[in-house]
């Protein structure tokens, strides 16, 4: 993937005691993304809008509010999470990740 023409927030967000790092992209459409990387363990994530995930190098677990189950995904696979929901996250390889928020999440 590459964004041509966007707005990087220089400022990264940090969570889980900087085990997480993202940087947020404002492409020129409006599009809002963040380009992160998790570091091995295991996370949980509440959502206001939806969420497409993207995994670009690593591997994962996830479980889903809804879900009883994890599911596995590598470099190349997705994920959707829906607006006002969580999901936990089992980070079994460095994740490099982009996230696609909002109405946008769900094309």
């Amino acid at each position: 993937m590459s964004i041509k023409q966007a707005e990087i927030k220089k400022m990264a967000s940090l969570y889980h005691g900087g085990s997480v790092s993202s940087r947020t992209v404002i492409t020129a459409g409006g599009e809002m993304k963040s380009l992160g990387i998790m570091l091995p363990g295991v996370y949980r994530f509440s959502t206001d809008a939806g969420q497409r995930i993207e995994i670009t190098q690593g591997q994962c677990r996830v479980k889903l509010a809804d879900r009883q189950e994890w599911d596995e995904y590598v470099a190349g696979d997705g994920f959707e999470v829906p607006a006002n929901s969580h999901y936990e996250i089992e980070v079994i390889d460095v994740l490099d990740y982009v996230c696609h928020y909002g109405p946008e999440a769900h094309d």
